[in-house]
């Protein structure tokens, strides 16, 4: 069962604001009347070693004391407020599962996440409430696909109204080739896939092809509006919009923009060789 960070963050969030609220509003004046008639009964209580200061004391311990929902909600609303703000609208770290976008993405890569360069969105909800861009070619998305709650990452292939076309492992966009350049072959001795610089309306990026694998069909697709199509860079191993379809407007979460850490398995150590920008 994948659990729902985010609802989790926003209901603990919730719970610790409504817990501090009642001690604001009601709780915490209590405690003050409760003070009060102390003092008025110890009316030298703050004279140190005084009778009056001694039995203060012992009896303000028990009277006075925060109870401990209200104690842990004071000390941990600042922390969990910092970390929604932070993850809702600004920044969201995410672990790369899978192997569809290699050679870009690797699994184990610890990534970065603009959660406003496409939007203001609440969080839980995913509704926009302040628009900042759109998408772009060539983009690195995180964003739910149609029909399922998990998030993937892909590359942003078409734009609302784009045509995109799929021709012998070689992609067009509004009928225009995207350029490709080999890079390598490998293995060198006996070639099982190859690395490819290609080209998408001017935004160079890596992409993997399998020489021995032959995709099931060519394909063209009319990009619906509001809608985007998306592919891994592992063109021949990824789940995409040629399996499940256009991703709507409304499933975006954000832009990839960092790697900040490589961490393979539990087994070995984190490494922050491939710490840089994702293009």
């Amino acid at each position: 069962m994948d659990i729902d960070f985010p609802l989790i963050l926003v209901a603990l969030t919730f719970v610790a604001l409504v817990i501090w609220g009642l001690d604001v509003v009601w709780l915490r004046p209590a405690r003050r009347r409760r003070d009060a008639a102390l003092r008025a009964r110890f009316p030298r209580w703050s004279e140190a070693g005084s009778a009056d200061a001694l039995g203060y004391a012992a009896e303000a311990g028990k009277a006075l004391r925060e109870p401990v929902p209200v104690e842990y909600a004071r000390s941990f609303l600042p922390v969990l407020l910092i970390v929604l703000v932070l993850r809702s609208f600004l920044v969201e770290p995410f672990q790369i599962p899978s192997s569809s976008m290699v050679p870009t993405l690797l699994v184990g890569d610890y990534i970065l996440v603009n959660k406003f360069a496409y939007g203001i969105r609440l969080p839980v909800l995913n509704t926009k409430v302040l628009d900042v861009g759109t998408p772009q070619r060539g983009d690195v998305m995180v964003f739910f696909p149609p029909n399922d709650k998990r998030y993937f990452i892909k590359r942003v292939i078409g734009l609302p109204g784009d045509r995109v076309a799929y021709r012998d492992k070689v992609l067009y966009v509004n009928g225009e080739q995207m350029p490709q350049s080999l890079i390598a072959q490998l293995p060198p001795l006996h070639p099982s896939y190859q690395i490819l610089e290609e080209e998408l309306a001017g935004v160079p990026h890596v992409v993997r092809k399998e020489l021995m694998r032959r995709i099931p069909d060519d394909f063209e697709h009319t990009v619906s509006p509001g809608h985007y199509f998306m592919m891994g860079d592992n063109r021949d191993n990824s789940s995409d919009s040629r399996v499940w379809g256009e991703v709507p407007e409304r499933n975006i979460v954000g832009k990839a923009f960092a790697i900040w850490m490589h961490w393979g398995s539990f087994f070995t150590m984190p490494s922050f060789d491939r710490v840089g920008t994702i293009r």
